[in-house]
């Protein structure tokens, strides 16, 4: 029952004090913490951001004003080539939390909670109360419609958690009619952004960041209790709202570059791979465009603030040496790359995350991994790390060896796909019919919806629309990191088109569940009452 009270909690108040009692009833009950004695199993700080490219100072940008997350990355290992598995909010949150293939969860669009398809999964999260540690979160995990969905827990997973809280500021709550979009009345969709008066603790980000600070103070009371705390920022999320001081103010809109050679770029270049496009995107300028890129920026300086508050609290509550900190983002985002903006493209820009992983005792701070790697390996990571059992079934490979080990190999290439529904959009669960290495999913005959998949090695992107049928892409990253040299149709490579061709069949096969069926989706309203923690 404890932990069914618990995720009711709407007061901050109340909710904190509620840790207290349920973290010394869990510490009592030694059958649900096997192995090694509570106090020296890690405790985990996840903190994810939205729609983050790797616009940082970390990743080499050279405008990005990110002194937080780039001291953590100096403490931590940088992966230079982590990828997420679809560029869009609830498939890849779902993905990385569960540790399996949009493919084999079901979840392919927003607004879909794992639980409808695959509901005796076991989360990340779950995983982690299994084993007998407190799991909150706090913000953005699971997907949440932005703004509207703010202050609410969104589309969240209660099995995952036994403490939630919601916070709500002025961006949301007093400042939406103030709000420049491109779209009238529409703000997470379409690119829309706000210079605000209001100071960084008046914001949802910073409302984060305070509770955290409150969490973390509450955890360091009690070091026998291992935690696992989810962070998750809302920024730098459309709309693009920050306070104007100091974070607009670090940014000079007339020098915010803009992306040249549009049209002779997109010559060679698949229609499907350009659908991510909206026509309001049209209207832009390139005054507006700078204008959005100065807010874009704007609001990922001020993520990077509350990040660094949250990272302070840590230190300042003696937990640095015995916490796994992870930093990343659900996907990338276009700022005008090939004429895109925002997501749902299999381009770098719009596949490619950030990823910053902090070990203590394991991870060699400040090393760099140019191995490709995915957001499906963290789930198999942070257990092994924690040495709490794997739910069998997890598709990912874990990055421990990568960690510990400069010279390390993982697998080679990380898979990436997107799913272009134009028909009935609650349905998209079941365009993904049976596959084999040799056959990946396509859409109906005759649907406006495709299927592409996207292979990540070491020197390449190699993309397929509808199993080649709509298109293909090569690009050579070791001369051409932009993807502006279209390489599919040459002659000269028609050797490596058909070595990587066999290599993503191959990637997608084990993409799908047993039996290579992507399982449907279920209609029923969500969530259902609250599973019980384990059989």
């Amino acid at each position: 029952m404890i932990h069914r009270l618990v995720s009711l909690v709407t007061s901050v108040g109340i909710a904190l004090s509620m840790i207290l009692s349920v973290s010394s009833i869990l510490a009592e009950d030694s059958s649900r913490a096997p192995g090694s004695p509570q106090t020296s199993r890690p405790n985990i700080l996840f903190i994810i951001a939205d729609d983050l490219n790797n616009s940082l100072g970390c990743y080499g940008h050279p405008l990005a004003k990110t002194p937080n997350i780039d001291r953590l990355a100096q403490q931590s290992v940088r992966f230079d080539k982590a990828y997420c598995t679809f560029p869009l909010c609830g498939p890849s949150r779902n993905s990385i939390l569960t540790g399996l293939y949009p493919n084999s969860t079901g979840i392919l669009q927003n607004s879909q909670i794992f639980r409808q398809s695959i509901p005796q999964h076991s989360s990340l999260p779950e995983q982690f109360r299994k084993a007998g540690y407190f799991s909150a979160r706090i913000g953005k995990l699971y997907h949440y419609n932005v703004p509207t969905s703010i202050g609410t827990d969104g589309h969240d997973d209660p099995a995952s958690w036994e403490l939630k809280i919601n916070p709500a500021g002025i961006d949301h709550l007093q400042e939406e009619t103030r709000i420049h979009t491109l779209t009238p009345r529409q703000f997470g969709g379409t690119l829309s952004w706000y210079a605000s008066p209001g100071q960084d603790l008046e914001h949802t980000d910073g409302k984060v960041a305070t509770e955290a600070e409150l969490l973390l103070t509450r955890f360091a009371q009690h070091p026998e209790q291992p935690f696992f705390l989810a962070v998750g920022f809302y920024r730098p999320h459309t709309p693009f709202v920050a306070p104007a001081e100091p974070y607009f103010g670090w940014y000079d809109r007339s020098e915010m570059p803009l992306i040249p050679g549009i049209e002779e770029d997109q010559l060679d270049i698949p229609k499907p791979a350009l659908a991510s496009a909206k026509k309001e995107q049209d209207q832009l300028t390139d005054p507006v465009r700078q204008e959005v890129l100065q807010a874009y920026f704007a609001s990922i300086s001020f993520m990077d603030a509350q990040v660094g508050r949250v990272l302070a609290s840590l230190k300042e509550n003696g937990l640095v040496d015995n916490t796994i900190v992870v930093f990343t983002s659900d996907h990338g985002y276009h700022l005008g790359e090939h004429g895109l903006w925002q997501k749902q493209s299999l381009f770098e820009e719009s596949a490619r995350v950030p990823l910053l992983i902090s070990a203590p005792g394991v991870s060699r701070a400040g090393h760099v991994i140019s191995e490709p790697v995915s957001q499906v390996d963290l789930y198999p990571t942070l257990v092994k790390l924690a040495k709490i059992p794997a739910p069998a079934s997890l598709q990912g490979q874990s990055l421990v060896s990568l960690l510990s080990d400069p010279q390390a190999k993982g697998r080679g290439w990380a898979l990436t796909q997107v799913m272009r529904n134009q028909g009935n959009p609650n349905r998209a669960g079941a365009a993904a019919k049976k596959g084999t290495a040799a056959s990946v999913p396509q859409p109906q005959p005759n649907s406006n919806r495709f299927f592409g998949y996207s292979l990540r090695t070491d020197q390449f992107r190699y993309t397929e629309w509808d199993d080649g049928q709509r298109g293909r892409e090569l690009y050579n990253h070791l001369v051409d990191p932009k993807e502006l040299n279209n390489l599919a149709e040459k002659p000269e490579y028609a050797a490596k088109i058909t070595e990587l061709s066999a290599l993503l069949k191959e990637a997608v096969g084990k993409s799908l569940p047993p039996g290579g069926v992507t399982p449907e989706v279920s209609d029923k309203d969500w969530p259902p009452v609250l599973a019980p923690l384990r059989d």
